[in-house]
């Protein structure tokens, strides 16, 4: 309606002036001629009909130049209304596609989102939302060139492509893929939230525990995750470090990661447990004795004490010695008896170790306990006492596979 009063203005006011000039000639006794003359040629007219020809002329020549403008801007005005079709059928295919989406309809959505995508005016929502469509159908060939088509309409946005590249590749189980992504994304970007988080998960997926490691202090310091999460984290990478070298049977290996552990996090004793068991299997248990006698002596702890058990001295009576100095704080612990009684066997004290075994058992039957006193005792031709202790360890190990089945079965 704008448009229309604008068009029709100058007609409207070209008609009014020449009426209100003609009133006011109208009023005069002469109003006048108008003589035009050209090359010998001439015109005589009224000032009345000349204003009126005029007003006439001006009216055809407006009309004519705004119907040859129409007719220039019209090829554009069809293309530009062509477009804004397009585009509303894009943007009604992107709500329906959306729907369909978050509803399950994957091959559905799928098609409606890239039916009009080139004609979007967000054409990566489209591309991004048709690759998960087209991943969740399993097709992984469509799902790539969705997201290559997404990067390809949209420059600048090589990270959300990248991100959402990196979450198909991860719930699709395709860790190294979504390693690769990631580890370019970081180059980009490297304190990017979302693109740590994902590396985060990845490294965890593949193993990388290195990297992982290195990993740690960009998570800290952008807050991904909270700090009791990198905490256990951390003790989580260091353990696996420690892993990954006691399936080396490397000495070396062993030791160089545990140089590398922050001191916090040698104090815990999960964390040592792993360290010494790997030294002592890798057979240099002699190197990490004092260490492990120093630990137990400021913390104790049952695992700790059994690895300070099996540990093989090249010195079992100063062994044995450290051990004994435990006993008064720990009279009544059922394996540093039986600890003591193994140890008296090696120095080839039978009664003290018959003794130490026999207090174990009473307080903690173990197998290993009675097995060592049954020994002792048929090398010493008490053989009732033996069969008891066999008989009772038999029973022992039959209760705990019982228990371990109705488990598995719960």
């Amino acid at each position: 309606m704008k448009k229309l009063a604008l068009v029709l203005a100058p007609f409207i006011l070209a008609v009014i002036a020449v009426l209100v000039l003609y009133n006011v000639l109208a009023t005069l006794d002469d109003p006048g001629f108008v003589l035009l003359g050209l090359n010998g040629w001439s015109i005589e007219t009224s000032v009345v009909v000349f204003v009126v020809a005029l007003a006439i002329s001006f009216i055809v020549f407006y009309a004519l130049l705004r119907t040859l403008g129409w007719a220039i801007r019209l090829p554009a005005n069809v293309s530009t209304r062509r477009k804004n079709i397009k585009f509303n059928r894009s943007k009604d295919d992107l709500i329906a596609g959306l729907i369909d989406s978050a509803e399950g309809n994957w091959e559905k959505a799928e098609k409606t989102l890239i039916k009009h995508a080139s004609h979007s005016g967000a054409p990566l929502i489209h591309y991004l939302t048709a690759a998960r469509a087209a991943q969740s159908r399993g097709e992984l060939a469509k799902r790539d060139e969705y997201l290559r088509q997404a990067a390809s309409q949209s420059p600048g946005s090589e990270i959300i492509v990248g991100l959402t590249q990196a979450e198909l590749h991860l719930s699709g189980n395709q860790f190294e893929q979504a390693l690769q992504t990631l580890t370019r994304l970081q180059s980009i970007n490297p304190s990017h939230a979302t693109v740590l988080k994902l590396l985060h998960q990845a490294y965890k997926k593949v193993g990388d525990w290195e990297g992982l490691r290195n990993l740690l202090p960009s998570l800290n310091e952008q807050k991904i995750l909270m700090e009791a999460e990198v905490q256990l984290l951390e003790v989580e990478v260091y353990c696996m470090q420690l892993r990954q070298a006691a399936a080396q049977s490397e000495v070396q290996a062993i030791r160089n990661v545990w140089e590398q552990i922050p001191e916090h996090i040698k104090q815990k004793s999960g964390v040592a447990a792993i360290y010494f068991a790997a030294m002592i299997d890798a057979g240099a248990g002699a190197e990490i004795e004092t260490d492990l006698a120093t630990a137990l002596s400021a913390r104790w702890n049952t695992t700790l004490l059994a690895l300070y058990g099996v540990l093989q001295s090249p010195n079992s009576a100063h062994q044995l010695v450290v051990a004994e100095r435990w006993l008064p704080l720990h009279p009544n612990d059922g394996l540093l008896l039986s600890i003591l009684g193994r140890l008296h066997l090696k120095q080839g004290d039978l009664l003290e170790a018959e003794q130490y075994l026999t207090r174990s058992v009473a307080q903690e039957p173990t197998v290993q306990a009675l097995q060592l006193l049954g020994d002792l005792l048929l090398s010493q031709g008490q053989n009732d006492r033996a069969v008891e202790c066999y008989k009772q360890g038999l029973e022992l190990v039959s209760s705990q596979v019982v228990s371990n089945i109705e488990l598995i079965n719960s």
